[in-house]
């Protein structure tokens, strides 16, 4: 595979890439190393799946992946996870995010997994981060962390130390390419900015997008019809796309459509399962079949493709790829009984 099919693959279905002329150079050479971290707090959702299943096209263009489970990371952001619950919600966030990759059609496998504190709890780790917390002020890095730590007019020094860290793990993970949510921006500008001044060098920056919820703007996990659980089973998706946003021939802000887009296409093309179907009676023309999203995305702005025809067969479609997982995680009730035991005991 050469230098251009490779950032094909790498750069495909996402919001920014910082820089492009950095990443192709990086690609023409020896097999760069890619990582992405998630802090174990709520459970997991279609959004992470959107995101993980990127995952599969780092490996198919020969980079190495690594995740990282930021379990301190979770604890020092206001707490968002009690520490005597770390354990268990990061067992359950590397099986959860493995049947993820699988389902995705890549081998969980090549993926190697990381416990924050297993490094960042290394001496050398802990003096970096004392000194650049001795010159980055308290407004640097909460304008850095802003749309990632919980914000506050008081806030407490683990919500800042939060970039400091994210930024080091970078190094400690010896990563080339940082990947995460465009709400990360901040904190990885934070640093390309700072890493160059201790002798580091500056990752590239691969942003997804952050997608839009069920009702309308983006998805938010404190309300449960917003988003698609990894837990729900098919009548509950079908439910919550019945009563879906989707205005007829509306982009913006429509979840259904991004759904389709950032997970349902590439996956199914990952698998070889393309075409995708919407079926429809035949006195309203009968089914209509599509080997990519942007077709179906034209057909649905033109009103050759109603709300009405596309709903059940997304949902369809997208309570099939999550099955798997779905089956993984409660297949061990514990894991989920362990990580959430407010809600599972």
């Amino acid at each position: 595979m050469d230098t251009a099919e490779r950032k094909l693959l790498v750069r495909r279905n996402v919001e920014e890439v910082v820089t492009e002329e950095e990443l192709a150079d990086l690609l023409d050479g020896d097999d760069p190393t890619a990582y992405i971290g998630y802090a174990p707090t709520g459970e997991m959702h279609i959004g992470h799946f959107t995101t993980i299943r990127k995952l599969a096209d780092f490996l198919r263009a020969g980079l190495e992946v690594k995740v990282l489970v930021a379990d301190l990371h979770a604890h020092l952001d206001d707490e968002k996870s009690p520490f005597d619950l770390l354990d268990a919600r990061t067992a359950y966030y590397q099986a959860a995010i493995e049947a993820m990759v699988e389902a995705a059609g890549a081998d969980p496998g090549a993926i190697e997994f990381v416990r924050g504190r297993d490094l960042e709890l290394d001496p050398d780790y802990e003096l970096d981060l004392l000194r650049m917390a001795a010159e980055t002020t308290i407004s640097r890095a909460q304008r850095a962390g802003s749309e990632v730590v919980r914000q506050s007019d008081n806030p407490k020094l683990g919500g800042l130390l939060y970039t400091l860290m994210q930024s080091l793990d970078v190094v400690a993970l010896d990563a080339d390419v940082a990947y995460g949510g465009i709400d990360q921006r901040g904190i990885y500008m934070y640093a390309r900015e700072e890493l160059p001044e201790w002798g580091y060098d500056k990752p590239v920056c691969i942003f997804a997008p952050l997608l839009s919820g069920l009702s309308g703007g983006k998805m938010s996990a404190s309300d449960a019809d917003s988003g698609i659980w990894l837990t729900d089973d098919a009548d509950a998706v079908a439910e919550k796309l019945e009563g879906a946003y989707c205005p007829a021939g509306e982009v913006d802000d429509n979840g259904v459509l991004e759904y389709l887009e950032y997970l349902v296409f590439p996956v199914l093309e990952a698998r070889e399962d393309l075409p995708f179907v919407v079926e429809r009676p035949d006195e309203y023309g009968g089914d209509i079949v599509y080997e990519d999203y942007e077709s179906l995305e034209a057909d649905f702005v033109d009103g050759e493709l109603h709300p009405a025809d596309l709903k059940p067969s997304a949902a369809d479609a997208i309570a099939g790829l999550i099955a798997p997982v779905r089956e993984r995680l409660l297949d061990d009730p514990d894991l989920l009984a362990e990580a959430y035991p407010e809600k599972y005991d």
